[in-house]
């Protein structure tokens, strides 16, 4: 058992097919018994992502795109543990933009993984791998203290896996 934080770019993989879907399938998988950790606005961002595959040409349907979405938000609801993004989080992203090379999106989602990391730590519970698809959000991560992952890296679980 591992605690994963997931960004959006990490987490649409387990519910679109793309490079790094097995992996990250197989890290959300409820066999694994995995923590996975989620800042509230992963839902906008990955509901936007999977919007964005059915409108791309050749995209998918609207049907795959509507199942898709539904067994995300019931993911979120019954399986994920969603962090709350406040103004303390959102204070910390505007610093992160000012250290990093990071898009707005991305530093609330970084901000998000550290403010709760420290809650997470004074409780004595070490801090969990952040998985995101971008090496910008990856570099800062890691300069944070963060152990980092990124499905990309991970794509030869692909031919293995299938879509749930």
């Amino acid at each position: 058992m591992t605690d994963y934080y997931l960004d959006a770019s990490a987490l649409v993989k387990r519910y679109a097919d793309e490079l790094g879907s097995g992996w990250v399938r197989q890290i959300t998988d409820l066999s694994a018994q995995n923590t996975i950790l989620l800042a509230e606005i992963t839902l906008a961002e990955v509901a936007a992502a999977l919007a964005a595959k059915h409108r791309a040409p050749a995209g998918v349907t609207r049907e795959q795109r509507d199942r898709a979405l539904s067994r995300f938000l019931q993911d979120c609801d019954e399986h994920f543990l969603i962090l709350p993004v406040d103004r303390l989080i959102i204070d910390r992203a505007v610093e992160l933009t000012q250290d990093y090379r990071l898009r707005g999106y991305d530093a609330v989602q970084l901000a998000t993984a550290l403010v709760n990391s420290d809650l997470l730590q004074s409780a004595g519970v070490p801090l969990p791998i952040f998985v995101a698809g971008d090496d910008d959000l990856l570099v800062a991560a890691k300069a944070e203290q963060f152990s980092v992952d990124n499905p990309l890296l991970h794509a030869d679980l692909d031919s293995s896996q299938s879509a749930e």
